[in-house]
């Protein structure tokens, strides 16, 4: 029985990254040589286990082959005759199939060890295992799949294009490229599954420069078939006084990035990817184009969110950002019973944490906008500002008096709605 370390553990220690998660691979073993060892049985569909002391994975070689169409058409045969580099060859990216062969003896604070000092040791003590080329790869900047194999698996597209998104300066292999561009062309990536799309679309826009996880989207072509929504974004003009992009499409990007440069939450950032969903059209669209692209944003949102089974946190925040946004924005021309009212709509006297991330959101599409990265957004702690001024007033106080002077049901909301305007007006 062999043991090996694998996977991102080993990418990024070679890249002089910490690691947090540490996977392996056991090669030449059954499950019960494992189970005899302590290991506790966890995989469901192929054999992993968990360490009797430090409780990480540990899962048996095994080799994968696509049976039907989707990320459920697979057939697991893991067993000691499994090699590594059979293993390995089932990995999506060059720089995700490198290996490192370990002593289990060994002690485990070993691999926390300064990351750069680490990979030296395993260069030197030829440790390392990289039949598919993942350390080349590593130096020179690049994406690459492993074998053909990479097209069973529509996902790969979206896990590629995170990996983009997170090390920003590696590029796609032009072979990898043009796989993709095929799956895309025999339609495989629309029998992706709607949580697996969310999952990697929510990691890809908490990645350090989420836009590029949408450029490679859209040069494969994958992106008109999973967010139709948002690829037709591109090519409609987008402009403001005195500072136009290219179209609403390329501002998009930039308000993604601007997410990250605050390190907004994903609700935010989700947020400012669905903000303007409204100003394009997608074949399939049939919304009338009278109702105002804020109200066509929030039907698109919707839809879009209900086909991908978008979290409650994130469709709600969205919607608000969606339908407000351009309110916000104008919010320094607002009177104080003006200002009252868009808290009203924003549900912020009730929600005042979501309402931060609202402004955040709003900041976000504000300065993702050529030479307004580093400008202020005053918008945002006036409003921040009218909310508390808002706040402060005593609402049971208020309503006790209106009962006494006969109001009830709704005439005492408007006593509540009065006293906050007059707070508003008093303060700002």
């Amino acid at each position: 029985m062999e043991i090996y370390l694998v996977g991102g553990a080993v990418r990024d220690t070679l890249m002089g990254l910490r690691v947090k998660d540490h996977d392996w691979v056991v090669v030449g073993a059954t499950p019960q040589d494992l189970l005899d060892q302590g290991f506790v049985s966890v995989g469901r569909d192929f054999p992993v286990f968990l360490h009797p002391k430090t409780h990480e994975e540990y899962a048996l070689a095994r080799t994968e082959r696509n049976t039907a169409p989707g990320y459920h058409g697979f057939a697991v045969h893991a067993s000691p005759g499994v090699t590594l580099e059979e293993d390995l060859a089932r990995r999506d990216l060059t720089i995700n199939s490198i290996a490192v062969h370990v002593d289990s003896t060994r002690a485990r604070a070993e691999f926390d060890a300064e990351p750069l000092a680490l990979a030296a040791h395993w260069h030197a003590s030829g440790a390392l295992v990289d039949p598919y080329g993942g350390i080349q790869d590593i130096a020179d900047k690049a994406l690459r799949h492993v074998t053909p194999a990479f097209r069973d698996d529509p996902v790969r597209i979206l896990r590629l294009a995170r990996f983009a998104a997170r090390f920003t300066e590696f590029h796609v292999a032009p072979e990898t490229q043009t796989l993709m561009r095929e799956m895309v062309q025999t339609d495989e990536v629309d029998h992706l599954v709607a949580e697996r799309v969310w999952q990697e679309l929510a990691r890809g826009l908490m990645e350090a420069l989420p836009s590029r996880m949408f450029t490679v989207l859209r040069d494969c072509g994958a992106l008109v078939r999973l967010l139709p929504e948002v690829d037709c974004l591109w090519g409609v003009p987008q402009s403001v006084e005195h500072h136009p992009e290219v179209d609403t499409g390329a501002h998009l990007m930039l308000v993604l990035d601007m997410a990250a440069r605050l390190n907004a939450s994903l609700p935010v950032r989700f947020a400012c990817l669905t903000h303007d969903l409204g100003k394009g059209t997608t074949p399939a669209d049939v919304l009338p184009r009278h109702i105002g692209h804020e109200q066509r944003s929030v039907r698109l949102l919707k839809t879009l969110c209900e086909r991908l089974r978008v979290p409650v946190e994130c469709k709600e925040l969205a919607e608000v950002v969606a339908r407000e946004h351009g309110n916000i924005h104008r919010s320094a021309d607002l009177n104080a019973g003006a200002i009252v009212r868009l808290l009203e709509r924003c549900d912020a006297f009730r929600k005042p944490a979501r309402f931060a991330d609202i402004l955040l959101a709003c900041e976000c599409d504000a300065r993702g906008r050529l030479g307004l990265h580093d400008a202020p957004y005053p918008q945002a702690p006036r409003l921040a500002l009218a909310l508390q001024l808002a706040l402060s007033v005593a609402t049971n106080t208020i309503a006790t008096a209106a009962q006494a002077a006969g109001a009830s049901g709704p005439k005492i909301g408007e006593w509540i709605h009065k006293a906050r305007v007059a707070a508003v007006t008093a303060g700002l």
